[in-house]
């Protein structure tokens, strides 16, 4: 039963019970309710800002997880970056160095992507710096390895060529020393056996027994082997590609034909004394884009330093030629 209030009314000096209307009582009624939700609510809000739902640790850590992915990427490619850049050091200063090709530009091969944001969709998130940048560095790492790659696959064209081209360049004698009987004449003026004219000798001379060997200086196709040429009796010529040839003339007898194709150190002929020849030998030149130049610069292929030396000192002589 609940209790029954009174108040003191100083007009009639006497005290009157309290009533309570009906309408009061739902108003403080509904007072305490609001009052208490707004409570609950302030409760739950300002409990929210300190404690979270098992959900919301679960999404804190997989943010967590995910920052730390994107620093270990950015490990990574700081990684990648470093080992990219020994390749590129190597490149640009090693390979294109030794085969005679231009560097690529460090603009180049750093180059970003210009034109339209590529990384708007990673836009308006609390991330979006860290995950923005990243992507834009694998973006100029991937760019950057494409560039690489396509330098290596130069580099491996340029060595191919590189390769072909010194193996096709004479750089061998074409007569072994132990079947020499003496280097007889070099490149410049000589005595001509038949004249005692003082002229220039264009080749140098090789004396040996006939039927000695002659052995090719360089891979190449063999363009003539006859003995239409006036001085030369029968010689053989050999296309060596990149504006070299070599010629080989007085033979005995070919070992190769017309247009076939040779490998440095084949045995192509056999010394003789055939067209304007004073004595067995072999008469040897080479020619570069159609002039003829001294044949004692293509002999590092197999002659040792000492060896090259007497050849050297023997072929400055000015003697008298055999042809």
């Amino acid at each position: 039963m609940s209790k029954v209030k009174y108040y003191y009314d100083s007009d009639t000096l006497s005290y009157r019970k309290i009533e309570r209307k009906k309408g009061t009582t739902i108003t403080y009624a509904a007072v305490f309710l609001l009052a208490s939700a707004l409570f609950g609510f302030l409760f739950v809000f300002i409990a929210s800002q300190f404690v979270q739902s098992p959900k919301e640790r679960a999404l804190a850590r997989e943010l967590q997880n995910m920052q730390l992915q994107y620093k270990l990427l950015n490990k990574r490619v700081n990684d990648a970056f470093a080992a990219l850049e020994n390749v590129e050091e190597r490149d640009n200063g090693i390979y294109r160095l030794y085969f005679e090709a231009n560097p690529i530009p460090e603009e180049q091969r750093r180059a970003g992507f210009g034109g339209i944001n590529r990384y708007s969709k990673f836009e308006g998130y609390d991330n979006s710096k860290l995950i923005i940048e990243s992507n834009k560095r694998l973006d100029v790492l991937q760019k950057a390895i494409v560039v690489q790659s396509r330098s290596l696959d130069e580099i491996a064209l340029l060595a191919a060529d590189k390769e072909k081209f010194l193996a096709s360049i004479p750089a061998i004698q074409p007569v072994n020393n132990e079947n020499l009987t003496r280097m007889a004449s070099g490149f410049g003026y000589r005595t001509d056996p038949f004249t005692k004219v003082r002229k220039f000798h264009y080749g140098m001379d090789f004396t040996a027994p006939r039927g000695t060997p002659v052995y090719a200086t360089g891979d190449g196709v063999v363009t003539r082997a006859d003995n239409r040429a006036t001085g030369y009796g029968n010689h053989i010529r050999i296309d060596h590609g990149y504006g070299y040839e070599s010629l080989y003339a007085h033979l005995y007898k070919y070992n190769v034909r017309d247009n076939q194709r040779v490998k440095r150190g084949d045995l192509i002929g056999f010394i003789g004394s055939t067209g304007r020849s004073e004595a067995p030998h072999l008469h040897y030149e080479i020619f570069k884009d159609g002039e003829r130049i001294n044949p004692i610069n293509f002999y590092y292929g197999n002659l040792s330093a000492e060896e090259f030396s007497k050849l050297l000192e023997k072929a400055q002589l000015e003697n008298q030629s055999l042809d």
